[in-house]
């Protein structure tokens, strides 16, 4: 029997999902449109914990645990009172279990931020502009919107391997925000907030606006869509750094 042509017609094309991670890059408002259209989530997902893992192992292969440890509590108020076997006891028992917390806590953290990031969003956007959106779209665009983490990952592992073992500062190691004009002495508080002005920080941002608005660009135009993000980041960055002024 022959094909009904209509039937043909109207049969979705093949997702590419490969178009659709460089097209976040080159091209964002059209990629973000097909993903609107046909939400995928999966895949670059899947990249970002890829590369998670990569930067885990890396580390693990790079990173003086103990030193690190060291410096930690030679730099923590609360320790002051600790006796010199105790501080010891802690440098070991962190030193020896930091490689395993960087896989257990680390490979899943993707999986994890995109998940929760998309519930959030879905409810605020779907609260404060009536998107009525699902979550299946939520995860498209949050999963996608994370794929500049890949490229600050790539850098991560460039000052890794490049800079001498026991240099490496762990707390901000790509050096792209105002955490770097901070002093090491300023405190903690302060130390967030200039970590959270960060470029790929900002750069994420502008995606989920722009993932956002094109769900519906009449209803939800990128200003509004823009404003929505960044109030919300803006909540985000002044609890972290509340939760950071209470606890130093």
């Amino acid at each position: 029997m022959a094909a009904n042509p209509t039937a043909l017609a109207e049969s979705p094309a093949p997702v590419n999902h490969f178009a659709r991670l460089t097209g976040i890059f080159f091209s964002p408002k059209e990629t973000f449109a097909d993903i609107a259209a046909r939400p995928t989530w999966i895949v670059p997902t899947i990249v970002l914990v890829l590369f998670t893992i990569i930067a885990c192992v890396s580390l693990n292969q790079r990173m003086d645990w103990r030193q690190f440890m060291t410096q930690q509590i030679e730099h923590d108020s609360r320790s002051a009172d600790l006796s010199a076997e105790q501080k010891e006891q802690r440098i070991e028992a962190g030193a020896k279990y930091a490689p395993i917390f960087t896989y257990v806590f680390g490979i899943p953290a993707p999986l994890v931020l995109v998940l929760l990031v998309a519930g959030v969003l879905l409810g605020i956007y779907n609260l404060t502009a009536g998107a009525n959106l699902n979550y299946s779209t939520a995860l498209g665009i949050v999963s996608h919107a994370y794929l500049p983490t890949v490229v600050s990952t790539v850098l991560f592992l460039l000052v890794l391997f490049l800079k001498p073992p026991g240099t490496f500062n762990l707390d901000n190691p790509v050096a792209t925000n105002l955490g770097v004009l901070v002093p090491e002495d300023a405190p903690k508080w302060l130390m967030k907030l200039g970590m959270s002005i960060d470029i790929f920080s900002f750069w994420i941002l502008m995606l989920i606006a722009v993932g956002f608005a094109a769900t519906n660009p009449k209803k939800l135009p990128f200003s509004k869509s823009l404003t929505i993000a960044g109030v919300s980041w803006a909540i985000f960055v002044l609890v972290r750094v509340g939760w950071a002024w209470i606890f130093s």
